[in-house]
């Protein structure tokens, strides 16, 4: 008795190449998404580095010396500066204290720059501190 013989079948070409092929485009898929994921931490963390440098300017400046209006410029380190504008500061719709008043609330504004030309990145932050008034005249 001959027994049919069975034919034992394969991948063809084709099949392979196209299960490479899905492999690839899924491969460069996931690598442009670890990528991104990448590119996203980096920048969180330069965020965060401005945000440390800017809360210990903002909580150490003025503490020891009298708020004095006006702006300063300089640099934490060789990749970030900054910029701090101080400017008296009252509330929205109430009239300023009077000349006798011997304390005033300044409003500090300060941006922290860093990258270069034309893709500078900036950060803005703002508080109000309360200081000695310099202009209020002593009471008799």
């Amino acid at each position: 008795m001959n027994a049919p013989r069975r034919r034992t079948r394969g991948f063809s070409l084709i099949e392979v190449i196209a299960a490479i092929l899905l492999l690839a485009i899924t491969f460069a898929a996931l690598m442009e998404v670890a990528g991104g994921s990448i590119r996203l931490s980096q920048n969180a963390a330069e965020y965060s580095q401005v945000a440390l440098w800017a809360r210990s300017l903002l909580d150490t400046r003025y503490t020891l010396d009298p708020i004095q209006p006006g702006v300063s410029e300089g640099h934490f380190n060789s990749r970030y500066r900054w910029r701090l504008q101080v400017t008296p500061w009252t509330v929205p719709g109430v009239p300023p204290a009077g000349n006798g008043s011997s304390t005033q609330m300044y409003r500090l504004d300060l941006d922290v720059m860093w990258g270069v030309e034309p893709f500078e990145r900036r950060a803005h932050f703002s508080t109000l501190r309360i200081g000695s008034n310099t202009s209020a005249t002593p009471a008799p």
